[in-house]
């Protein structure tokens, strides 16, 4: 995801020019697009597990995550509106998520059903998105209105499908909070940094582009000065 938007700014700012509504880069983004949400469906199974070893599965649980991560949504819409005005984020993966999180808890149980439900929804949501309307309002569903313009959209239709398959992985292959297959021990060690990123994939969600964007500025600034003393 990091390396993806790096390079989308670098063709935003004019640094390079790629085509990132086609071909290789729009193919690279969606793969990981599928995979974050695909992992966010997994997590959901995870955290359901332990809990309910806890004893402690609630709908609030899941009420108060989804909002939670819909607020950090809205703050993006916010701050996109305010920053880039054209092309803000109406209905982005956060926003997304969030919205998931609360729709998916009476699927977290199931299984085979999940995995038919998932394919069933891509379907129709493909379908539905190659249709134009000239609303607004169900824009979040995944009716494209005319003209859309926006850096971020995932809708529910048919991204909730990756969601839903993404659970029926997790039931799959994390039964009871228990993985069923076995990893090298050497592999096991190495994972640990990526274990610490993935449980703070949110933070990182939220401050790599604004980083990614002041390195940029920077180096522009830089570049100017050394132009502007050695030329």
């Amino acid at each position: 995801m990091i390396v993806y938007h790096f390079f989308y700014d670098l063709n935003y700012f004019d640094y390079l020019e790629l085509n990132v509504t086609s071909g290789f880069w729009f193919l690279f983004a969606r793969s990981i697009a599928f995979t974050f949400i695909l992992l966010a469906g997994i997590s959901l199974t995870l955290s359901y597990s332990r809990a309910k070893k806890k004893g402690s599965v609630a709908l609030e649980k899941y009420l108060k995550r989804g909002v939670r991560i819909f607020s950090w949504g809205l703050v993006i819409t916010l701050l996109t509106w305010v920053f880039l005005r054209k092309g803000f984020v109406i209905f982005g993966v956060l926003h997304f998520i969030g919205v998931s999180i609360i729709i998916a808890y009476p699927f977290i149980r199931y299984r085979y059903l999940n995995l038919l439900l998932g394919i069933i929804i891509i379907f129709i949501g493909i379908f539905i998105n190659k249709i134009t309307v000239d609303f607004y309002y169900l824009l979040w569903l995944g009716f494209i209105p005319n003209n859309l313009c926006m850096f971020d959209y995932f809708p529910i239709l048919p991204w909730f499908g990756a969601i839903l398959i993404g659970i029926f992985l997790g039931n799959s292959l994390y039964p009871d909070y228990r993985r069923r297959f076995n990893l090298p021990e050497p592999f096991l060690n190495s994972i640990k940094f990526f274990c610490y990123l993935g449980r703070r994939s949110l933070f990182i969600y939220l401050i790599h582009q604004p980083i990614l964007v002041l390195f940029l500025f920077a180096y522009n600034n830089i570049m100017n000065i050394f132009y502007n003393i050695f030329y």
